[in-house]
């Protein structure tokens, strides 16, 4: 079983006792945070009020994870411990019973308060993708591209959680046949399936490569929705503005990177050599399978484990110029694609730029993004003794601009 007999839960269950991903949920007026077991989800404020955690006071009172994520991993670490324990002897069944909620009957919340939001751009495969689509006959990597992490700062107050409806964004925008730009409704709206990293102990200036572990409370899953059509014009020379700073869609549920021991991998050969500050003790990623869902026809399975750039190198570089990491920083790996169109992460990969529509289950061929289309991605990893990590799902649907 993933936990006690009384818990009830599947051999299979992806939020057993090796998962026990956190989150902030509501009902009426109140707030709270908790850790996910099976279907139900425990309140960390009643559970820490009775004596049955010691959070060092980090749940009391609190609707984010913050103050917890701030506390450091020896805290995380006791916490875990402890939390598996309670919900894998039956000798806490009595204790513990009447703090735990339906996942079902509760609201769920951001889970932690946003400091800043950061998106690189480290899928080899994805670049390549955008480099040929938008640089035909030239070299799809720009030179930078094998010596440094490539992102940008986005915006944390766009930042909102899994079921937030995404208004379709309005910008300037110019085809290539016009001589202007005109003013609209984003014509070519797109996801970028990605998977995010949460800072919980802030720093002081740079972070060492090998302090990854020291720094990052877990991870979420991400789509960072993209207006296709406003980034093209804006985006040169300066980057991604206001088409990609709209919305960004997150999961609730932060999964500790203690739950996710078992599901890493070896690092990709990097060639050229990146330079000191980049090369780790133990270069190593993720093997995060992911699913994209389009209006509920899966269209895509993009493959975490193969990106060029790791989340410790990512972390290193946006601070290696003395920026301090703050607790409830989140950076997002950038669009994650594997080498086939059915493993892309972003639609303008899967459809090639509209001229490869996808069939859906409706009978509908889609390039870009409707008004009343719903995206969902989920995604597992592998846990101890065999068992799955869950992420659940970050979903959001399209709605008519006003």
């Amino acid at each position: 079983m993933s936990g006690a007999a009384w818990l009830e839960l599947a051999e299979d269950d992806a939020f057993g006792v090796g998962n026990l991903p956190y989150c902030a949920f509501g009902q009426d007026r109140f707030r709270w945070t908790g850790v996910r077991i099976g279907d139900r989800i425990l309140n960390l404020a009643a559970a820490e009020g009775r004596g049955l955690i010691d959070a060092g006071g980090a749940f009391l009172g609190q609707g984010t994870l913050n103050r917890f994520m701030a506390a450091g991993r020896p805290v995380w670490s006791r916490v875990r411990e402890r939390l598996s324990e309670l919900l894998s002897a039956g000798r806490y069944q009595e204790s513990i019973e009447p703090l735990l909620l339906s996942v079902a009957d509760v609201r769920l919340k951001l889970p932690f308060e946003v400091a800043d939001y950061v998106d690189f751009y480290s899928s080899e495969e994805h670049a390549t993708n955008l480099g040929k689509l938008f640089r035909p006959g030239g070299e799809p990597l720009l030179p930078n591209w094998k010596h440094l992490p490539v992102g940008y700062h986005g915006r944390a107050g766009t930042v909102v959680v899994s079921g937030t409806d995404v208004p379709r964004p309005f910008g300037q925008r110019k085809s290539p046949d016009e001589d202007g730009p005109g003013f609209g409704p984003s014509l070519r709206l797109d996801i970028e399936a990605e998977v995010g990293f949460v800072v919980g102990v802030p720093s002081e200036g740079a972070v060492a490569i090998d302090d990854f572990r020291s720094h990052v409370f877990g991870a979420v899953l991400v789509n960072d929705w993209s207006a296709r059509d406003l980034q093209a014009w804006e985006y040169q020379p300066l980057g991604p503005f206001l088409g990609k700073s709209f919305r960004t869609s997150i999961s609730p549920w932060v999964v500790p990177l203690d739950a996710l021991d078992a599901a890493r991998v070896p690092g990709p050969v990097q060639e050229p050599p990146v330079l000191p500050y980049l090369r780790a003790g133990e270069h190593y990623g993720y093997d995060i399978g992911m699913e994209v869902f389009w209006n509920g026809t899966l269209v895509s399975r993009p493959p975490f484990g193969g990106m060029y750039w790791t989340p410790a190198q990512q972390l290193a570089h946006l601070t290696v110029n003395g920026a301090w990491a703050r607790t409830g920083d989140l950076y997002a790996s950038g669009t994650v694609s594997g080498a086939e169109a059915e493993q892309t992460g972003s639609f303008i990969e899967r459809t090639w730029n509209g001229a490869r529509p996808v069939q859906l289950a409706d009978g509908t061929a889609r390039s870009f993004l409707l008004d009343g289309d719903t995206v969902t991605i989920t995604a597992t990893a592998p846990g101890p003794g065999g068992s799955r990590i869950g992420f659940g799902e970050v979903t959001g649907t399209i709605t008519k601009p006003e």
